[in-house]
């Protein structure tokens, strides 16, 4: 037996040492050129300027503009006003002018829109500062202008829709050929003697020289394309033409082929690509980048499915040894867990499937200073393992709330766990739903609802059928096959860039890709400081009032091993925040060294799956999506196992008039099938609609109902003055005004977690001085003060 799985384990690591070191598929663009040929513009009208307004193009000859109408040019009834005319176009998705007079001098910009009478321009208020050589470029709601002033100094202003300001201009001075803005900052070609450069003015306002344009590229040509991307028109010699992008986080150029003449004039962009237009023949066309999805191949099949086979199979395990038949074993697994599976459990819960795209994608676009949260998190972890959870852990808890009624009141324990329910259902369970279907679905082509119902049917089944045991265990296998995953692709990058590992570490250093600490005092950035106040708020305080994370905790021997659980969960934490930023430096040098194989058109949250579905050998991709897949379901069966539990000890045990371990254990088991289904159903409607405003009402929704129980934690273990009365002004106090804050709008939605719970705890102990103090006897073992042994 023991030669036999010997040998079964030695061919499983030559298939995996064969897939590392496949060839990765890089022989070809990831991308392709596409081109549409549109009606000839009629090649005896100059040509002044071009635009696109609504994805349509239009053409301004002389002082009329033209535009594309049934399938042929006509007019659009606009006219360039009287004794001005259109020195450029802005870039960007609004169109505006920059119009000026004979002298060169820029005088107005305007914005270009379409009403039911035709085309139309709204005048801006004039600019504060006569500039010459003006490029402009749009972006959201604010428009940018660039410039020379009289005496050939540069010029930097930006109008926000209620008046200009000016911006650091970049240095030394030389003409501006194309202005860009983007969300990563603002891009600048300018003219220079050893040929035309790009230049970048990054958030804070430093400008940065990325060197010089690939030869024979048209400056004038360039827009911004995706997230991360420009796109620049490649005059070549023989009268050729290419398209080349690129990419401004790897700051690296691809460039393919394009059907386009070399003496075409680019007229407007276009939906990923650009109008272009052959003054001397009339011919006008659309030539772009298009890509495709890549589907998941037989043998990622065949992965998937074993994995959720093996879950389920896990889940019936427990079942059938009937493990399950008492309240203590189905809720809190007999409390007979180790604490090592605990702890393995609580950072799988913590780790959801968005940690598992939006990390990498976070370090590949930056760097990793967010990091700098799993360290202070361990921190906070270390007083939570001391004071905290040995406290809950000796009063033999099944829901954590039960501790707010013995400490305060039985209202406040009922109202703190309905919105902990709405709030795991509406604000977590959902979202850890879509939004990894959503990734998959954009990159493979799979479905995001057979992805949603994929994911949640089998996680309802196996804990609904397993129990905590069958929580808790698939858990750890999931973490394993998360890391399996993660450290599979880091390697197999490390081993298919330029340079290997050694050329990748000198170039993410150098570049400051690995850089950590952040000692400044700015708020607006990711500071030691600002996560030392996060983990505070989002780790100590929060702790106590997490079902979902308790339960595991509740679920140990005793409270030394409940404490121990806890220092597991933090030791896993830092080694597996390097192993998911060590994804995102490892993506930034692969796509450094292969930036042919990046795809415009996708947001930067898609790198990771974007590499797992086209870089990936098969099988291997089909264990990577697993491991995403593990990521969700992990957090999944852990809120549907902690929101059954809360519906059937805080409710029907606690109203039930001779409540039964048997029905109590047929509620929680039905609970959590209609709980996961109610998630299902509300991912499948996030699918129809915006999922960015879906998700920052998740957010502020955790943090306007959320705080002020935590809040109450606070004031019940770590005071002996709170009492029930006052803290119940406290909870109410903090949530009115937390929503005060929220309809008006004076804080990131962030901060409201915050806010709340130091309202709650600042409120409810000034209200708590006005009444009776709790008897001392009242609080044994409730509070650090007065400790029960065991």
């Amino acid at each position: 037996m023991t030669k036999s799985m010997s040998r079964s384990s030695a061919g499983w690591l030559l298939l995996l040492l064969a897939a590392l070191m496949a060839p990765p598929v890089q022989a070809e663009d990831l991308v392709s050129v596409e081109s549409t040929r549109l009606p000839d513009w009629d090649a005896r009208r100059p040509v002044d300027a071009g635009l696109a307004i609504g994805g349509q193009p239009v053409v301004v000859s002389g002082t009329s503009a033209w535009e594309l109408k049934d399938g042929q040019w006509q007019d659009a009834g606009w006219r360039v006003p009287d004794g001005l005319r259109i020195a450029s176009v802005a870039t960007g998705e609004v169109p505006y002018l920059v119009l000026e007079d004979g002298a060169g001098r820029a005088l107005q910009l305007a914005k270009m829109v379409r009403t039911q009478r035709g085309l139309s321009h709204e005048p801006l208020p004039a600019l504060p500062q006569p500039l010459s050589q003006v490029r402009a470029a749009g972006f959201g709601n604010t428009v940018t202008v660039a410039g020379l002033d009289a005496e050939g100094a540069p010029g930097l202003w930006q109008y926000d829709g209620r008046a200009w300001r000016r911006l650091g201009a970049w240095s030394p001075a030389a003409a501006p050929q194309r202005l860009m803005v983007q969300g990563g900052g603002t891009w600048l070609a300018v003219a220079g003697e050893g040929g035309d450069h790009l230049l970048h003015r990054d958030a804070d306002g430093a400008w940065t020289d990325r060197g010089a344009l690939p030869e024979g590229t048209d400056a004038a040509t360039g827009r911004t394309l995706g997230q991360a991307h420009l796109l620049f028109l490649v005059r070549g010699a023989g009268g050729t033409a290419a398209l080349a992008r690129y990419h401004v986080i790897t700051d690296s150029w691809a460039s393919l082929d394009a059907p386009v003449p070399a003496s075409a004039r680019v007229v407007a962009p276009a939906a990923g690509g650009m109008y272009w237009l052959d003054p001397a023949s009339g011919q006008f066309a659309q030539v772009g980048l298009g890509s495709g999805q890549h589907l998941l191949r037989t043998t990622d099949w065949v992965v998937i499915v074993l994995y959720l086979a093996a879950m389920l199979g896990m889940g019936a395990y427990f079942y059938f040894q009937g493990q399950n038949a008492s309240t203590s074993d189905f809720f809190v697994g007999g409390r007979s867990i180790p604490f090592w599976a605990a702890g393995i459990s609580l950072y799988a819960t913590n780790t959801s499937s968005i940690s598992y795209i939006a990390i990498p994608a976070k370090a590949f676009e930056t760097n990793w200073q967010y990091l700098t949260n799993n360290l202070m998190a361990v921190l906070g972890l270390v007083f939570v393992a001391i004071w905290i959870v040995p406290l809950l852990r000796r009063l033999d808890l099944m829901s954590v709330f039960t501790y707010l009624e013995t400490r305060f009141h039985p209202a406040i324990r009922m109202l703190a766990s309905l919105l902990c329910i709405v709030m795991q259902i509406g604000s977590r369970l959902s979202v850890i739903l879509f939004l990894p279907s959503l990734a998959i679905a954009t990159i493979t082509g799979l479905d995001v609802v057979w992805s949603i119902l994929l994911m949640g049917v089998f996680t309802i089944v196996y804990t609904t059928i397993g129990g905590m045991r069958a929580v808790v265990w698939t858990d750890v296998v999931q973490v394993i096959v998360m890391f399996g995953g993660a450290a599979f692709a880091i390697g197999y990058m490390l081993m298919h860039m330029d340079g290997g590992a050694s050329g990748f570490v000198a170039e993410a250093l150098a570049q400051d890709k690995t850089k950590i600490f952040d000692f400044s005092f700015d708020l607006t950035k990711a500071t030691v400081w600002g996560f030392i106040f996060l983990v505070l708020f989002d780790v100590v305080l929060t702790f106590p009032k997490d079902q979902v994370l308790m339960q595991r905790v509740l679920a140990t021997r005793n409270s030394r091993d409940a404490g121990r659980s806890v220092w597991m969960f933090a030791a896993i934490m830092i080694p597996g925040g390097f192993v998911f930023y060590g994804i995102g430096a490892a993506l930034w040098g692969y796509y450094r060294s292969h930036p042919e194989r990046l795809d415009p058109s996708l947001p930067i949250d898609a790198t990771f799956p974007l590499f797992i579905a086209a870089e990936l050998p098969a099988g291997v991709t089909g264990l990577i999506i697993a491991g995403i897949f593990a990521a969700a379901m992990s957090t999944m069966s852990s809120i549907i196992n902690s929101v059954s539990t809360l519906i059937s000890v805080d409710f029907y045990e606690r109203i039930a008039a001779r409540p039964s371990q048997e029905t109590s254990v047929r509620i929680a088991e039905w609970s959590g099938v209609l709980v996961g289904a109610a998630g299902i159903a509300i991912a499948l409607v996030m699918s129809r609609y915006d999922i960015h405003s879906l998700f920052d009402v998740s957010i502020e929704l955790a943090g306007l109902l959320g705080g002020g129980f935590a809040g109450a934690y606070t004031l019940g273990m770590f005071t002996r003055r709170a009492n029930a009365k006052g803290v119940a002004i406290g909870v109410v106090g903090s949530i009115v005004i937390t929503l005060g804050c929220w309809l008006m709008d004076l804080v990131h939605p962030y901060f409201y977690l915050a806010i709340s719970i130091m309202l709650c705890i600042v409120i409810g102990y000034l209200a708590s001085l006005l009444f009776p103090a709790p008897q001392t006897q009242a609080l044994d073992g409730l509070t650090i003060h007065h400790p029960r042994q065991g």
